[in-house]
């Protein structure tokens, strides 16, 4: 068979798709090692519309604020979950992220770069800062849930909207802050689901949220740091929505504590999304 010959049969093979083995075997290795990139986002539940009570309203605010139906994710991201991320994306690698996106301790309790702990995949990634996260939540299509969506969501429990009014269930909250923080948090799934279909809420890890840089803000003005300075003295009470829940009290204190680039060893987050999107992967 001559040259020109040679190449056109060629030719003619590949475009009925008779693909050498070789070939068929590299696309193939190809495609799996694609899929096992792919991330597994979690499950997320529809949070009806509501309302919702801030610890501190704004002067001359309204008690209560109406809350868009939302979707929420039913655990927070996980160790493993994250690797999928600063894998295909080596800027928010520990190795590579900028000091303007976290502090020293960014990601420390994992081995290296791509190397978690060992029996750590299904655990809260933490470590991890908002920049990160909310990183993280725009590459997998969602967003952080607001401090409101949190809240509102965190106050249930596993038999009613509003849990508080459940003997015990403020202090089965406070128990859980008080207790050391170990290496490597639970697995995430270990609470029973609240009456929202929501997990692990309380007892596992603290959570950023998208405006927690406004929690203590009292509406007049951003800068203005009396509340800050209230949450830590007798006066913390006075004005509060309600001044017995002293579980709000400290998240509220905690998160008025935090900066972008802040990581914290207990500190981690859940995604949601609008309510607009109109399905539930």
């Amino acid at each position: 068979m001559s040259q020109r010959l040679f190449f056109l049969a060629s030719a003619l093979l590949l475009s009925f798709g008779c693909v050498a083995p070789e070939t068929r075997e590299l696309k193939k290795a190809t495609a799996v090692q694609e899929e096992a990139f792919a991330p597994t986002l979690s499950r997320l539940v529809a949070i009806p519309a509501g309302t919702y009570i801030p610890l501190y309203p704004g002067k001359g605010e309204p008690k209560s604020l109406p809350l868009d139906a939302f979707y929420m994710e039913v655990h927070a991201v996980t160790n493993a979950q994250f690797l999928e991320f600063v894998r295909q994306n080596p800027k928010w690698r520990r190795s590579q992220i900028s000091p303007l996106m976290a502090d020293a301790s960014y990601l420390r309790q994992w081995e290296s770069d791509l190397v978690l702990p060992p029996d750590s995949e299904n655990s809260p990634v933490t470590n991890v800062t908002w920049f990160s996260a909310r990183a993280y939540a725009r590459w997998i299509g969602r967003r952080l849930p607001t401090l409101a969506e949190w809240e509102s969501v965190g106050v249930a429990s596993e038999t009613a909207a509003y849990g508080r009014d459940e003997k015990g269930y403020n202090q089965r909250i406070l128990n859980w802050y008080a207790r050391p923080t170990p290496a490597i948090p639970e697995p995430v799934g270990v609470f029973p689901p609240n009456f929202f279909g929501v997990q692990d809420m309380h007892g596992v890890i603290w959570e950023w949220v998208e405006d927690f840089n406004t929690s203590l803000s009292t509406g007049e003005s951003r800068g203005d740091s009396g509340l800050d300075r209230n949450l830590f003295c007798g006066s913390g009470a006075i004005g509060a929505a309600d001044p017995s829940d002293y579980a709000a009290f400290m998240r509220f204190a905690f998160r008025g504590s935090l900066e972008g680039h802040f990581t914290v060893n207990n500190l981690g987050f859940r995604c949601a999304a609008d309510a607009s999107a109109n399905k539930l992967p």
